[in-house]
């Protein structure tokens, strides 16, 4: 059985719409964007200034280490001079439930809060961030219990006695209620703004911020920090900025009523029976270890990235089984996407182009590089691509339609670029950056080159479309295990098209200790 619950595709974006009161009348008749922001930090918006990036943070401290929190301390000598943090998804853990906010992101970012001195009297839906930080939901932020795992946990036995295994789960009493912790955290929770006069007065506060594309939201560190959707576009120094929920447009391609769909799908069923048989021996396995004994707590800590492993291909391998033709895909999301570069590229003062999205449409990742949603991303970014390519013509004048990529989900940091694809993502670099605090994953074994193939599945891949420069994540074995957290930060050097300098921080976890160290940083562009 499924630990976790992804709700549909159809059901997020319904959801999500009503929290934040998608196109209500008061909105439209104040002409406000609702998928747009204005920094008002009282910052000089100059053409050089940096950010920092981090991803897939939230599960809060191991028996005997906290990977975040090392992570955050290191981030703290860079908040003064970075003009925001970029998150890219999955925020806590493990089925983004509001009980776990407190743990596992306010107290390990405590310093980017107001009143975070006492991050126990701050409440997860109230949360006023000193520094812009900017995220987007991760598939963890969708996530649910079913309904057996939670009344359970609630009426008899604590949920890890009921599963006989001794790994932090880091689930409770419910899940993420299909994403209503995140908005609540994180977006313009506008859904109880019910009484008369009080969506008004609201809109008229805090929408006055005046752009091309109408009114819209001012985001003031100290004061109101919130973000108007689970997407949006805000501008920096020249740069655009899109902030992608990849949750709506990562469904699987349904599988043919062909021999060889047939086929696939027989192996698909017996992969997932397999799994489900590995996944019960981690659990008697983990049943046997001491998470009090520091040696066996990190044994404990393999065993939960394996189990996490599991889980994730099996919610891949269902998606894939249960894919059809009339899967939802979020087309609005993709179609504001394509306009909205198409008018970046006719806008003359931006000279560049940044989006992040929780998932890697290219990683070698152990478990994530062959996934069907990985592929599936890919594939839904590429039309976007292509189509805003027809549309720009030779006003790109052979540069890549995006300057730089980031994405998380894949626990690792990744540094990417593609070759020749065939289509208009060529050449464009991509950076995963999903190792900061959570468990962290291993590269593949095939290597660092992607293949892909044109038929249904990558049984055959026929041709080179990315090679992966550098990677950082779980590496070693036994006495030379190595877990390399990380963070990103970013200078936007001056200069049209612009140049991004990218220095990779690592908290590197060896031996049971900790060793903190900035790796060598690369230019892009």
């Amino acid at each position: 059985m499924q630990l976790v619950s992804d709700p549909s595709i159809a059901e997020k974006i319904q959801q999500m719409k009503q929290r934040v009161r998608w196109q209500d009348p008061l909105i439209l008749e104040r002409d406000i964007d609702q998928t747009r922001l204005v920094l008002d930090d009282d910052r000089p918006d100059h053409p050089e200034f940096s950010f920092l990036v981090v991803g897939d943070t939230g599960f809060g401290s191991h028996k005997h280490h906290d990977p975040q929190r090392k992570i955050v301390e290191m981030m703290l000598n860079h908040r003064d001079d970075c003009r925001f943090v970029l998150h890219t998804g999955d925020v806590v853990y493990q089925v983004g439930s509001s009980e776990y906010y407190p743990q596992n992101f306010i107290k390990p970012y405590r310093e980017f809060l107001v009143n975070g001195d006492s991050p126990q009297n701050i409440a997860y839906d109230q949360m006023v961030f000193n520094l812009p930080f900017l995220t987007i939901p991760g598939n963890h932020d969708y996530y649910d219990l079913p309904l057996i795992y939670g009344f359970m946990a609630q009426v008899t036995w604590p949920l890890r006695h009921l599963l006989k295994t001794k790994l932090d789960l880091n689930v409770g009493w419910h899940g993420s209620h299909q994403g209503k912790a995140y908005t609540k955290a994180f977006l313009d929770y506008l859904k109880p703004l019910k009484q008369w006069g009080q969506l008004e007065n609201h809109l008229d506060h805090h929408y006055t911020a005046k752009t091309d594309t109408g009114r819209c939201l001012r985001y003031q560190p100290g004061e109101f920090t919130r973000l108007p959707n689970r997407y949006y576009t805000f501008r920096s120094g020249g740069l655009d900025f899109f902030a992608l929920d990849s949750n709506t447009f990562n469904d699987p391609a349904p599988i043919p009523n062909t021999p060889e769909g047939k086929a696939f799908r027989r192996l698909l069923e017996k992969r997932r029976d397999e799994l489900e048989a590995e996944k019960q021996q981690l659990m008697e396995t983990s049943a046997t270890l001491d998470a009090d004994n520091p040696e066996e707590a990190e044994q404990l800590d393999d065993l939960n990235v394996k189990l996490e492993q599991i889980d994730e291909l099996s919610l891949d391998i269902n998606k894939q089984l249960a894919s059809n033709e009339e899967n939802t895909i979020d087309f609005e999301q993709l179609d504001w996407l394509r306009q909205r570069l198409i008018q970046s590229w006719q806008t003359q003062e931006v000279r560049g182009r940044v989006i992040y999205l929780h998932h890697p449409p290219y990683v070698t990742e152990a478990t994530k590089w062959q996934q069907a949603q990985t592929r599936a991303v890919r594939r839904r970014l590429r039309q976007v691509l292509d189509a805003v390519a027809t549309e720009v013509g030779d006003l790109a004048q052979g540069r890549p339609l995006v300057d730089l990529v980031l994405t998380g989900h894949a626990h690792c940091l990744e540094y990417l670029e593609t070759v020749d694809t065939g289509h208009a993502d060529s050449h464009i670099p991509w950076i995963i950056c999903g190792g900061s605090g959570h468990s962290l994953r291993r590269q593949r074994k095939e290597g660092s080159e992607i293949m892909e193939s044109v038929g249904f599945i990558d049984s055959n891949p026929s041709r080179l479309v990315a090679r992966s420069h550098f990677y950082a994540g779980r590496h070693g074995r036994g006495s030379k295990k190595q877990r390399l957290y990380s963070f990103l930060r970013i200078d936007v050097l001056e200069g049209n098209p612009p140049k991004f300098r990218v220095q990779p921080f690592i908290a590197e976890r060896c031996h049971q200790t900790w060793n903190n160290y900035a790796k060598e940083a690369f230019v892009i562009g």
